[in-house]
C-alpha cells in the first residue's frame, strides 16, 4: 500500500518483546531477535536449563533461577503448560510478561500489575519472524508461559529472560461485522459489496467539496481506534476519472490479504476519519486533496485528487512498535 504508508507491509512486532529489545537497546546491547542471530536459524534450538515458575495458570508467574545466571540469546524453556485451547495459526494471540534482570534476578518491567496484555501477536511466520519464537510458541496453549534468554553479547554482558504467558486468543475477521447502517445520505457515493465482502462503487453523481467525508457504512461493535493505533484492514481506493468515473488504483481485496498500518503513517485523511471508529467497522472515506496528497502525483493518483475509500476495520493492535 504505497500509497498510504511510509514503509512496507511490515508485520507488528509484539509489543512485549519490542519493549524487551528496548530495555536492551538501553542497556547498549545489539538488536535483540535479529534473524541474522545464528542460534535463530539453528535447526537445534537451546533450551534454557535452571529457570521454573510457581503459581497458577494463567496468572503472574514467580519465575525463578539462581543468578548470577549466564543466558544464551534465543535460548527457551517451557515453564508452565496451559490447560486452555491450543493456540491456533493465524489467530491473534494476548499475552502478559515480565522481563528479569539474569544477573541478579530483579524484575525489569512486567504488564501483569496494570493488566495490560500485549495483543500484537499473530501467531504465524509473518507475525513472529524470528523462527525460535514462532517454533516454540506455535505449539502451546492457552495459560502457557514461556520463558526467552535474551543476551545480544554486549560489551558489558547485560542478559536478561522474559517471560511471557498466553493469555487468551481470537481468530481474525475477514470483513466487516456489525450493524449495517441505514441513514446513510442519499448523495453520496454509492457502495456494492461483492460476495466475499470487496466493495464497488458508483459516484452517484456526488460533487466533493474541501471537507473531509466520514461514513460508517457498517458499524462494528470492536474496540474504538485511536488515531495512534496500528490497525488490520482490507479497503479499496478511488480517484475520478476524465470522464467521471471511478478508477481504482488500490485494493487489499486484489491481493488477497488484509494490510496492517499505523494510523500514524497514513495520509491525514485516514487517521483522523478512522480514529473514533470501531473495529468491525466499514467505513466510507472522501479525502479531499488537503488531507491526501495535495499538488503532488502519486502514480495512479494524479495532483489534486480527491480520493475515495471503503475500509474495513479488522483489528486494533492498540498503540505499538513495527519491525522493520
Amino acid at each position: 500500500m504505497w500509497w498510504v504508508m511510509s514503509n512496507n507491509h511490515s508485520r507488528a512486532f509484539p509489543r512485549i518483546l519490542a519493549a524487551a529489545c528496548t530495555i536492551a537497546l538501553s542497556l547498549g546491547m545489539a538488536a535483540c531477535g535479529s534473524n541474522s542471530d545464528k542460534s535463530t536459524n539453528s535447526s537445534e534450538d537451546t533450551q534454557m536449563a535452571g529457570v521454573k515458575a510457581t503459581g497458577a495458570l494463567g496468572k503472574k508467574p514467580k519465575i525463578t533461577f539462581h543468578t548470577p545466571m549466564s543466558v544464551v540469546n534465543n535460548s527457551y524453556v517451557v515453564l508452565q503448560k496451559g490447560n486452555g485451547a491450543a493456540i491456533q495459526k493465524d489467530n491473534h494471540v494476548c499475552i502478559q510478561g515480565i522481563a528479569l534482570n539474569a544477573k541478579d534476578g530483579s524484575e525489569m518491567m512486567s504488564t501483569w500489575e496494570k493488566n495490560t496484555p500485549d495483543c500484537s501477536m499473530v501467531m504465524n511466520e509473518e507475525g513472529i519472524t524470528n523462527k525460535t519464537y514462532y517454533n516454540v510458541l506455535k505449539d502451546q496453549k492457552i495459560n502457557s508461559t514461556v520463558a526467552f534468554g535474551i543476551n545480544d553479547h554486549n560489551k558489558t554482558s547485560t542478559s536478561y529472560i522474559m517471560a511471557i504467558t498466553l493469555v487468551s486468543q481470537s481468530k481474525p475477521i475477514t470483513r466487516a461485522k456489525g450493524d449495517k447502517v441505514t441513514d446513510v445520505p442519499a448523495n453520496l457515493p454509492k457502495v456494492t459489496l461483492g460476495e466475499k465482502g470487496a466493495p464497488s462503487i458508483d459516484f452517484n453523481g456526488y460533487k466533493p467539496g474541501n471537507d473531509l467525508v466520514v461514513q460508517p457504512l457498517i458499524k462494528g461493535k470492536g474496540q474504538k481506534v485511536d488515531e495512534k493505533d496500528t490497525i488490520d484492514a482490507h479497503y479499496t481506493g478511488w480517484v475520478m476519472d476524465k470522464d467521471g468515473k471511478p478508477s481504482k488504483f488500490d485494493s487489499s481485496w486484489d491481493r488477497g490479504k488484509p494490510a496492517q498500518f499505523s494510523l500514524q503513517q497514513v495520509v491525514k485523511g485516514w487517521t483522523q476519519g478512522l480514529a473514533g471508529q470501531t473495529v468491525g467497522s466499514q467505513v466510507l472515506l472522501v479525502i479531499p486533496p488537503s488531507l491526501g496528497y495535495g499538488s503532488e502525483s502519486k502514480d495512479k493518483i494524479p495532483a489534486n485528487s480527491t480520493l475515495y475509500f471503503v475500509v474495513d476495520i479488522l483489528y486494533d493492535y492498540g498503540e505499538m512498535q513495527t519491525q522493520q
